[in-house]
């Protein structure tokens, strides 16, 4: 349901609820959807019919709030908390169907309508935020007899409208609500113009600049020619499964160089899609918002409502592993500095030869070879890995639906059903590449679990940007982008196992540094020996990952791991103090970001995870905004999380799993995060776990 406020920040959040839609709805977008499960009807509409939904969606959303703050009985949770949930069916319909779509395989017709909405949409539901006799009706709800889970919904509902700015003075509500629907333009921007960015820029190889470069990185490089209209040629694209194997491979420094700086460079060209003018007001309006609300800073207004609550506490837990990771980033950087000397070049090691060099150093001093690794991490046996975990673990079955409609042909689709036979989800995976889809990897929904006026199941998606094998060939993956299969599983059956009554309540729609704890500890799943030994099998003789080789992958999990906290620290440092800062005149983020770096002493050899130009966490909307800290965070719960699986002797222990069910993937929101943390564990988190997962807490 999109009335309640703390469900409307991003589309994956976002809940339907069954409903009514007007008769003079027109197309399938608003029409309720017969299809199996209730699935979106693809194909049975064009781009150009969302403007039209939305005005259709939009009205009737609406006329139903109205009804609601106008109505003259006494207000009691069923005609105005749960009224609220029932509300904007068919815009929650629309938006998750829109929102899906604009990330996954947008158009420039879908763009178009993106940006004349977002504002519209912004302001439509601050419209609600700052309706004063809605905030009354809600104040007016009595709290005796409700049950646990209503009492949960009334506070979460207090809350968000007093957060959006409910109750303060005319002028200031007005103010707010331009602030927002301004803000909801430039994410929409800046989310338009990284793609835009990522979309355009190809580095055409010919067989003379494939020095280094596996059999595997080869075929996924002509593939990319292929589709873009370059038989016979390779194509190095921004997308990360391309960019970053060919960093690590290619023994073509220039060409490294190259790639790497157009990766880098993706938001801030100083062309029409540059996105540091947008960093700039997008910053001092979240400042004048904060202002607005009594609150010194934006990094203070949005930690408040969070497990850290202040930027101190996030500043303390960032610090906490920066000084060994760093440590242990500056050893392996002089390690990597001798080799680089040793290969005959002069001068300091750069960025785009990190990665190329501690591969090296792994195949030398661990006898680990990415390459040796590849052929038996295959797509299909590494989602047939997750689906068993989940079945191990849950009790679910995946059964494939190739007739469920798709929006790509090669989009999967999913039946997900319990141990009795009955309804999970719905669940699709969309997992290549492609130039109409934003970078990176996500889960999502189209419909939201709830039990408001019966069982309603949730329709969830997972999407990635591994690279698209060549005709006959299998999917390879690297072990970091099984993991990120794993990951956003995880965020995906947080979706699927939902069973909440109120949809404001379902599934992913928890505090920020909290939502990553279901995911992140999914991933502990995949470095299981017996996981590894029966489903990573080498794509052309079928026989299991060797023995040996699996001792060193495992032997290996914690080798780089100075780099790669470093680069993600540092991006959440840096997002934090640019939340802390509060003026924003002639402001020079390029300034800013050297300025902070310097500050932690960050290493030379190393840049920050996403800087700002493409910082789509944190840019892209606010989902992450003072936030990205919140990977960290939450993992300091799945390693202690897993730590008890790992203790008691069985990593499926079924008693451990049915709690970690019931207190954290299928609760949603219906408790506090802590509450939910000690539902699961029965203590309090050991920080120190955070440290020994890492292998830093050995380091200087």
């Amino acid at each position: 349901m999109t009335t309640s406020l703390s469900a409307v920040a991003d589309v994956d959040r976002h809940a339907v609820s069954p409903g009514a839609v007007s008769p003079d709805s027109s197309g399938a977008l608003l029409l309720p959807w017969t299809t199996p499960h209730g699935v979106p009807p693809f194909g049975a509409f064009a781009p150009a019919d969302f403007r039209a939904a939305f005005d259709v969606a939009l009205a009737e959303h609406k006329a139903e709030i109205s009804a609601i703050a106008g109505s003259q009985e006494p207000a009691t949770f069923d005609n105005v908390i749960a009224a609220m949930e029932r509300a904007g069916a068919a815009l929650t319909r629309v938006s998750n169907l829109f929102f899906n779509l604009s990330s996954a395989d947008t158009t420039p017709e879908i763009q178009a309508i993106e940006r004349d909405m977002a504002p519209v949409l912004a302001r439509h539901y601050n419209a609600i935020a700052l309706d004063p006799l809605l905030f009354a009706r809600i104040q007016a709800v009595p709290e005796a007899g409700l049950t646990p889970e209503q009492t949960r919904l009334l506070e979460r509902e207090k809350t968000a409208f007093r957060r959006a700015g409910a109750g303060l003075p005319p002028a200031t509500m007005a103010r707010l609500s331009d602030i927002a629907a301004r803000l909801a333009t430039l994410g929409a921007s800046f989310a338009q113009n990284v793609l835009a960015d990522e979309s355009a820029w190809e580095m055409a190889l010919d067989e003379a600049d494939l020095d280094g470069l596996p059999d595997d990185l080869r075929n996924a490089a002509a593939q990319a020619a292929n589709e873009r209209g370059q038989p016979g040629r390779y194509l190095i694209t921004l997308s990360r499964s391309l960019l970053e194997p060919f960093l690590q491979f290619s023994t073509r420094r220039d060409l490294r160089e190259r790639a790497f700086r157009a990766f880098a460079a993706r938001g801030a060209n100083g062309d029409a899609h540059d996105n540091r003018a947008i960093i700039a007001e997008t910053m001092a309006l979240r400042a004048e918002k904060a202002r607005l609300l009594g609150y010194d800073s934006f990094a203070a207004f949005r930690l408040d409502d969070s497990m850290a609550k202040t930027p101190d506490a996030v500043a303390k837990l960032l610090q906490s592993v920066w000084k060994p990771a760093r440590a242990r980033a500056l050893a392996d950087q002089q390690a990597l500095q001798e080799l680089f000397i040793a290969d005959g070049h002069n001068g300091e090691l750069e960025p785009w030869d990190w990665r190329h060099y501690a591969a090296r150093r792994r195949r030398t001093e661990a006898d680990f070879d990415e390459t040796q690794l590849k052929p038996y991490l295959q797509l299909d046996r590494m989602i047939a890995a997750a689906f068993d975990v989940a079945q191990r673990l849950f009790g679910l079955t995946f059964r494939e639906r190739a007739d469920l409609p798709r929006w790509r042909d090669d989009v999967r689709a999913f039946e997900v059903t319990d141990r009795d036979g009955r309804l999970v989800a719905v669940f699709y995976g969309d997992y290549f590449n492609r130039p109409s889809k934003r970078s990176g990897a996500w889960m999502s929904s189209f419909r939201s679990q709830q039990n408001l006026d019966g069982e309603v199941r949730p329709v969830v998606v997972n999407v990635m940007n591994f690279a698209r094998p060549a005709d006959g060939q299998s999917a390879l993956l690297s072990f970091d982008d099984a993991r990120t299969l794993f990951h956003e599983f995880g965020h995906a059956l947080h979706g699927m196992l939902s069973n909440v009554t109120y949809p404001s309540l379902a599934g992913t729609s928890v505090a920020r540094d909290f939502v990553e704890f279901p995911s992140q500890l999914y991933e502990h799943w995949l470095e299981q020996p017996q996981v590894l030994q029966a489903f990573a099998t080498h794509w052309r003789t079928g026989e299991p990952m060797p023995g040996p080789m699996l001792r060193r992958l495992l032997d290996s999990r914690n080798e780089g791991q100075g780099f790669a906290t470093v680069e993600y620290a540092a991006s959440a440092l840096v997002d934090l103090r640019l939340h802390q800062q509060t003026d924003f005149g002639d402001f020079d983020i390029d300034a800013f970001e050297r300025a902070t770096l310097d500050d932690i002493g960050m290493p030379r050899a190393i840049i920050m995870r996403h800087r700002p130009g493409h910082f789509l966490h944190v840019f892209a909307g606010d989902g992450y905004s003072s936030a990205y800290y919140s990977y960290l965070w939450s993992e300091v719960l799945d390693a202690d999380g897993f730590a008890a699986f790992r203790d008691s002797g069985d990593v499926f222990n079924p008693e451990l799993a049915g709690r970690l069910r019931d207190f954290v993937y299928a609760a949603g929101n219906l408790r506090d995060p802590r509450e939910a943390w000690l539902g699961f564990r029965g203590r309090e988190a050991d920080p120190q776990a955070l440290l020994a997962k890492r292998g830093l807490d050995q380091a200087a």
